[in-house]
């Protein structure tokens, strides 16, 4: 609250979340918008004088001489990028007109979800408090014996699952640039973002700075290639073993597994929002799971203890020490 007033704190919540947003996706935009800028004037100035294939296509095994010439065709040759530009867009002109209509639908259903989840989060911020008081009320009566636990274990559990595996794909996304940069790659910030962007499916960043390696490796550059392999592996290392397991899944410690399903599960069935979704209604199932296998075991722990309360000292000192041994 400012002052009392929750409708001011809301509103400044939502403010700063949109700054925090917009800011880093602004600077990312901008660089981003920048590398392509120059791919673009480079492929203009090879459309208008050509260019010879690079050494590394050249030297690579076996299929070296057959890339050579492909790029001698389509690319090396003096207007060759234009004629295959005009082959490609004439024979898939349909197939093109549909890509950018698609794309844009994408993006106006992006910002849609976007400006509906600003909306709800402000009335969430605002009225928080009165919606928590309420979902409690009903909560104790559906579930009396359960509910202070799944209260307190499921909005912790949702929250590190979501910042969590945010956090870690911005920190790869980032950690990977700039070992990029230091490895010499074109359009560091690029690949940085979109090895940011696959670090959210699983496979994806080892896929992306395994790929980027090999070009620096087919390039000539093996010292680079290797480093850089070597530096995303200790740091896929390092973030599996130590920054995933703290983060994502909060108290119920969401096992690999289950993750998994519910990332490729997630985005089977919801898109994109499934990289999020689908870990969350995981980490859920495995926290009702494992409350059941609680409530079990205290069931049969209160069993145990009745039936030796109903026979002799020494005949309960003996059960006890057969479960005792029977226990692995």
């Amino acid at each position: 609250r400012v002052g009392g007033n929750t409708t001011i704190a809301a509103t400044l919540a939502i403010l700063f979340i949109l700054a925090f947003l917009i800011v880093p996706i602004g600077v990312a935009i901008s660089y981003t918008t920048g590398e392509l800028r120059q791919w673009f004037s480079w492929a203009v100035e090879v459309n208008r004088f050509g260019a010879p294939p690079p050494a590394w296509i050249i030297g690579l095994p076996w299929a070296g001489d057959w890339l050579g010439l492909q790029w001698t065709k389509h690319v090396g040759s003096p207007g060759a990028i234009g004629e295959l530009v005009q082959i490609v867009s004439g024979a898939n002109i349909g197939n093109i007109y549909r890509a950018v209509i698609a794309a844009g639908d994408g993006v106006f259903h992006l910002v849609l979800t976007m400006l509906f989840m600003m909306i709800a989060l402000f009335f969430v911020y605002r009225d928080g408090a009165s919606f928590s008081r309420q979902i409690d009320l009903v909560g104790e009566r559906i579930l009396p014996s359960r509910w202070e636990r799944i209260s307190r274990v499921v909005p912790a559990t949702i929250s590190s699952t979501v910042t969590g595996m945010t956090l870690i794909a911005i920190g790869e996304g980032i950690v990977l640039g700039v070992a990029y940069w230091i490895a010499g790659v074109p359009s560091p910030v690029t690949l940085g973002v979109i090895t940011g962007v696959m670090a959210l499916i699983p496979g994806g960043a080892p896929l992306s700075f395994t790929l980027v390696s090999a070009y620096l490796v087919a390039n000539g550059s093996f010292v680079a290639g290797i480093g850089l392999f070597t530096w995303g592996a200790v740091e896929l290392f390092i973030v599996d073993k130590t920054v995933r397991p703290r983060l994502v899944g909060g108290p119920i410690k969401l096992p690999f597994l289950p993750t998994f399903f519910g990332l490729v599960g997630g985005v089977k069935t919801m898109g994109f929002l499934g990289l999020f979704i689908g870990p969350v209604l995981m980490a859920l199932i495995v926290s009702i799971w494992r409350e059941w296998i609680r409530e079990v075991r205290m069931a049969e722990t209160t069993e145990v203890q009745s039936a030796d309360l109903a026979v002799s000292p020494s005949e309960a000192a003996e059960r006890a020490y057969k479960r005792k041994a029977q226990t692995p």
